[in-house]
């Protein structure tokens, strides 16, 4: 098993280059965003993932959480390795400074949370759902909840979670049984939630759950859900946890990967009710419950792309170690990295990781600027923007880790498929990122029916005519092969407005295919970009000619062997949907 060494020169490059730092760095906020903090930021933290998670990996694959009556136990050392990131601050970055953030960019912030999903998936998730409730609290929570709750949250002493499903309530949120009733200022909760990742453990003092419920007056359906937050230990007056919420873990799963992950059944009102608090209006606790899903989505997102990363490392160092074959001229045996097939694989890894890496960063300079820019318009389009790429970074960068950690299983032939070597716990760790906080499915979906056919496709097309203007620019030699991945995009667009209602099963029938066309073609956009800005820097005399000279040819790998995927995700996207319904239920 390799040691992870975070790319800090292309996360830098992607920054600077493609996702615009210096301009965000402008934003009203974000003025301490300087060059030399951030390769601060970045070198630190790189340090840490190395050094302090990346060890852990391993033991925590092996050794697992486990339940010990209502406690849930983490391996050795998991303990030690989150309280360094909460004294050093690296769960505040990205966060609002009224209430103990850095008030960083999330481009910046997005680097780091790379890094750690590279080094450690399973202590990651920890802090990612803390991230989303954040987020979640400060938008829809009235200000006394956010006084005593998000300093706490923000530093990392405490952390939070996410409950939503149910046995009978997977993705189907209308099914929720959980029930909340009105007591004076607070409500009681009663119910039962599963697959709640970290929803019990003793990292932090407290663990908040924002959970949905159901008041006994509200209208059937997702339009009569509240979102509640419930403290596993109610706050004492000088905010110290208090009194045990009636609340606690029943078991954890056993599961295929991300084994130091605690995935929870939590039990809510055994007794006299878990005392929980209103988040946002009444029955309308979805629309908030979307504010932390979609920063989590966007962070599962980031966490194929660095499972990719962390994949590719390991082969690349695998296949310039083991020696096996002889090639033409060659006078002794070669390292399997000479080989044009071995190559091909990696290439495919490392193009495919480049461009995952481009795209989710492209996601987070759009809610940069959504969040800070001065003009209404500007934040109006970068709003879209992001809402457009969400699906896109969840469904399309966590399919990709699928193709690249199993290729990087391949390039290890037998030691690949052995554990010992550490390539299968990419492979298992990455199986569940097309699952969780919304299946391929449910982001293709999202794609098509929320984020084309109901905007009629205005916010595609202005993603599709920035990109035409990048492939009318030039300067990057497959013009010609990107401008029709781009057509093929657009067709695929025009084909769903057009008869996307014709057939109710039309839209999903399309709906992955469509995804995989988007993905696909937006990361072919940000890799031509990449080149231009890489033969720019070249042609300036900017050192580092080597790595600018292997952002073009693998820029172009992925047009070769990548882009030309369009035509077939087209094709599959546009057919219709009478050969998919064509079997009954007892053919299958």
């Amino acid at each position: 098993m390799t040691t992870y060494s975070a790319p800090v020169t292309d996360m830098q490059f992607v920054q600077q280059e493609l996702a615009g730092l210096n301009e965000i760095a402008t934003l009203p906020g974000f003025e301490e965003a300087s060059t030399e903090l951030v390769e601060t930021v970045l070198e630190e933290a790189s340090r840490l993932a190395g050094e302090v998670l990346t060890p852990l990996n391993r033991v925590g694959d092996t050794e697992g959480a486990r339940v010990e009556g209502d406690r849930v136990l983490l391996p050795d050392g998991f303990g030690e390795a989150y309280s360094e990131l909460t004294e050093g601050g690296w769960l505040s970055l990205v966060h609002n400074p009224e209430y103990g953030g850095q008030g960083l960019p999330q481009v910046v912030s997005m680097s780091v949370e790379e890094m750690w999903n590279s080094a450690n998936l399973s202590l990651s998730l920890c802090p990612l759902l803390t991230k989303g409730a954040i987020e979640a609290i400060e938008a829809h929570a009235e200000a006394p909840l956010k006084d005593t709750y998000l300093p706490m949250l923000i530093s990392g002493e405490w952390s939070a979670t996410m409950n939503l499903t149910e046995p009978q309530a997977g993705s189907d949120l209308a099914a929720v049984r959980t029930e909340a009733t009105r007591e004076g200022g607070h409500y009681r909760i009663r119910g039962q939630k599963i697959y709640i990742t970290w929803g019990e453990h003793e990292l932090t003092e407290n663990i908040i759950h924002l959970v949905l419920a159901r008041l006994p007056d509200a209208p059937p359906g997702v339009g009569g859900i509240s979102l509640f937050l419930v403290p596993k230990y109610l706050p004492n007056e000088d905010g110290s946890p208090g009194e045990r919420n009636d609340l606690k873990v029943v078991s954890i799963e056993h599961k295929l990967g991300i084994n130091a992950s605690p995935t929870c059944v939590m039990s809510f009102g055994e007794g006299e009710g878990a005392l929980g608090y209103l988040v946002g209006e009444e029955n309308r606790g979805l629309a908030c419950m979307f504010t932390m899903m979609n920063d989590a989505r966007i962070g599962v997102g980031v966490q194929g792309l660095a499972l990719c990363e962390r994949a590719y490392q390991q082969a690349v160092a695998y296949a310039k170690d083991r020696v096996q074959g002889n090639l033409p001229g060659e006078p002794e045996r070669v390292a399997i990295i000479k080989h044009a097939d071995v190559r091909r694989m990696l290439m495919v890894m490392k193009a495919q990781t480049e461009a995952c890496r481009a795209v989710a960063y492209a996601s987070a300079a759009a809610a940069d600027y959504f969040k800070h820019h001065a003009e209404a318009d500007a934040r109006a389009l970068n709003r879209s923007r992001l809402d457009l790429l969400t699906p896109i970074v969840k469904g399309w960068c966590t399919e990709v880790s699928q193709e690249v950690t199993s290729l990087g299983i391949q390039v290890h032939g037998g030691m690949g498929f052995v554990e010992e070597t550490g390539a299968a716990q990419y492979y298992r760790d990455a199986r569940i990122t097309t699952i969780y906080e919304g299946t391929t499915g449910i982001q293709a979906g999202d794609l098509v029916g929320r984020k084309v056919m109901r905007d009629g496709g205005e916010a595609m097309q202005a993603l599709l005519a920035e990109m035409a203007d990048c492939a009318a620019e030039g300067g990057f030699g497959w013009e010609d092969a990107l401008s029709q991945a781009i057509k093929q995009l657009a067709e695929a667009t025009q084909w769903l407005l057009a008869h996307g209602a014709d057939d109710v099963h039309s839209p999903g029938a399309a709906s992955f295919n469509f995804l995989m066309l988007a993905g696909t073609v937006v990361g072919g956009w940000q890799m031509a970009r990449s080149a231009q800005a890489a033969r720019r820097l070249i042609d300036s005399g900017s050192d580092n000619a080597g790595f600018y000279n292997a952002k073009i040819a693998t820029a172009r790998f992925y047009a070769d062997h990548l882009l030309s995927r369009a035509a077939a995700y087209q094709a599959a996207a546009t057919v219709g949907s009478a050969s998919t319904m064509a079997l009954s239920d007892e053919q299958f």
